[in-house]
Formats: structure tokens, C-alpha cells, sequence
């Protein structure tokens, strides 16, 4: 046979295997699986910096290429995500890494096969994770916190930890201090007219509050025993694993996807106004933590040990069983 009669042969069965494959150049979303048949996926998150992968891509479209339709509902923090899932209001959450440890540690998603960790979200840096005074309050210091009120989001969640543990280091006996739950949104307000003494704030509160009240750091939590601590991630059950594989592989691709494009922190910039409801102006003093693109248990058992320190978990605790298998790349 004539040799230049073999290679359109050679080409068409190439195609027709990575189109029957679905291999190569014909596989969706931009990753290694093929997008799933258009489903809908119902996402807890909070108004804060730490959300923005998500944001990236929705405006990118990196959801829709995987065929997954993207509802966000808005929480106060990880422990009310958690029952969201639970009442099947959630399919997926955006919460804090002591929220999901303790909820697992007590048996609260049994019913739902535990709950399991989809992707890590974000990770501390220095000057993003603080506590604020007024400015005219006397607190200057960490030991000015002894015997005093702070505003926090939830009850012992990833704040607390790390509010414990930085004022002891810092000769302060955290048992000394007296928490209130309020939702980030309210804590400028609440230092104005004193409910408060202290208020700690992740960004971009902090920025607004130092730029339009004149805020004061009086506490960097994201220091000493706590620099670096990875503070959030997207966690789901292992029903709703157990039933949607596909979809729960495309999410974490999607998501993936974002964390990468987050490294730019101009990408971020553009997007704070509308999600976060601040202006340009505020945007561009927002300082911003790290957008991790894998997931590790190493990393996060750091956490876990943390909270057994500090009285948030009764016995020691491995994550391991608690991460999804695979990777979103």
C-alpha cells in the first residue's frame, strides 16, 4: 500500500479514539476529567477575601466549562455552613478548618457520612488576621486585651484559636477575655459605640475599619504560635461525595482553577468591590494571605493539635480520614 495513503487512516482513527475517550483536546473544563452533565451546586460562603477563587471562577466561567451551575448562599461562618449541609440547604461550604474539626469530632455529620474536605481555601499572613480597637480606645497592646470584650464571627472556630493562643504567648491569659459572636459586617459599628472593646476582623473589614473609623492593630493572631496556620477551606459530606462523584471532581477543578488565578493580586483587587462590598480605594490597601492550590494534611493537622492545646477538642485528633482522595488538578 501506498505510504501516503496510510496516514488520513492513521489521523481519522486518532480522532475517533480521543473522541470516544474523551482524552486530549476533547476533554472539558480544563482539566482531567470531562465536564458532568449540567448540575447544580448550592455553595455556602461569607463575604470575606478568602472567597474570592470562587468569585474568579464564576466571572471566568470555569464552573459553567465544567457544567456545574454555581448558587452561593451567604453564611456567618463555618459551623452554620456545616448545618446548612445538613438540612440539605448546602451541597458544599466555605468554612474555617476548627469549625470543620470539631463538628467531625462530634459526630455531628455521621448521618451524613462525615464530613469531607473538598479543597483548602486560605492561609495566614502576617497583618490579615487581626484585632482592632477604636481610636480612642486605651487598649494599645495585647496585654491591654486582659479582661476584655472582642468580637468575634462564631464561637470557637479558627479566631478563638488563634486569639488563645497569640495572647498567651503574648503573657495574657485568654481565659481572661470574654468573646461575643457577631457577623464581620457588624463589628465596625459595634467598636464605634463601644459594645465592644476589641474586634477581630479579617480583611476586608480591617482595611475599611482602619480607613473610615481609624481602627487601631492592637494583636496580629496570624504571629508567634499561629504564623502561617492555614485558616480556611471547602468542605461537603461523604453522601453527597458518596453520590456525586463527578460533579464533587469537576467543583474541585473549577476551584482549583481559581485558587491559581488568585496569586495575581490585581485579579483579586477587581473583584472585592462587588463581592465584598467595599470600594476601589479600600480594595487596593486590602492585604491578602496565600490561596493554597493542593490540599495537605500535614499542613492542616497543625490546626487539629492547636485545638487540642487549647480545650477545642477533647482528644487528639487525625484529619486524614476526613480528606477526599484524588487531586483537583
Amino acid at each position: 500500500m501506498n505510504p501516503r495513503t496510510r496516514r488520513p487512516r492513521s489521523v481519522a482513527l486518532l480522532l475517533s479514539l480521543l473522541l470516544t475517550t474523551g482524552c486530549g483536546v476533547f476533554s472539558g473544563g480544563g482539566g482531567s476529567g470531562a465536564p458532568v452533565q449540567e448540575q447544580r451546586i448550592r455553595l455556602g460562603i461569607m463575604p470575606v477575601v478568602d472567597v474570592a477563587p470562587v468569585h474568579i471562577a464564576l466571572s471566568k466561567g470555569y464552573f459553567k466549562a465544567e457544567g456545574l451551575k454555581v448558587e452561593l448562599t451567604t453564611i456567618q461562618g463555618g459551623g452554620p455552613g456545616v448545618q446548612g449541609m445538613l438540612k440539605d440547604e448546602l451541597d458544599f461550604t466555605f468554612g474555617n478548618w476548627v469549625s470543620f474539626f470539631a463538628a467531625e469530632a462530634k459526630g455531628t455529620a455521621k448521618n451524613a457520612g462525615g464530613i469531607k474536605l473538598a479543597a483548602d481555601g486560605y492561609q495566614a499572613r502576617a497583618n490579615m488576621f487581626l484585632v482592632l480597637t477604636g481610636p480612642d480606645s486605651p487598649i494599645r497592646g495585647p496585654k491591654d486585651l486582659a479582661g476584655k470584650k472582642i468580637a468575634i464571627n462564631t464561637f470557637k472556630n479558627i479566631l478563638e484559636l488563634t486569639a488563645r493562643a497569640t495572647l498567651e504567648a503574648n503573657n495574657v491569659d485568654p481565659k481572661s477575655v470574654t468573646f461575643v459572636e457577631m457577623p464581620f459586617p457588624d463589628m465596625q459599628a459595634a467598636l464605634q459605640s463601644k459594645k465592644v472593646d476589641a474586634a477581630f476582623m479579617v480583611e476586608p473589614f480591617i482595611s475599611k475599619a482602619e480607613r473610615t473609623l481609624g481602627a487601631v492593630p492592637v494583636l496580629d493572631a496570624a504571629s508567634g504560635p499561629t504564623a502561617d496556620i492555614p485558616i480556611a477551606g471547602y468542605a461537603t459530606t461523604g453522601a453527597f461525595a458518596k453520590a456525586h462523584p463527578k460533579a464533587v471532581e469537576a467543583f474541585r477543578r473549577a476551584l482549583n482553577r481559581g485558587q491559581q488565578d488568585a496569586a495575581r493580586k490585581s485579579t483579586v483587587e477587581s473583584l472585592l468591590p462587588g463581592f465584598a462590598q467595599i470600594d476601589a480605594e479600600t480594595a487596593a490597601l486590602v492585604h491578602f494571605g496565600v490561596y493554597p492550590i493542593s490540599i495537605d494534611a500535614t499542613r492542616l493537622q497543625r490546626v487539629a493539635d492547636l485545638m487540642r492545646t487549647y480545650g477545642l477538642l477533647e482528644a487528639p485528633m487525625d484529619i486524614k480520614p476526613m480528606l477526599l482522595g484524588g487531586s483537583p488538578a
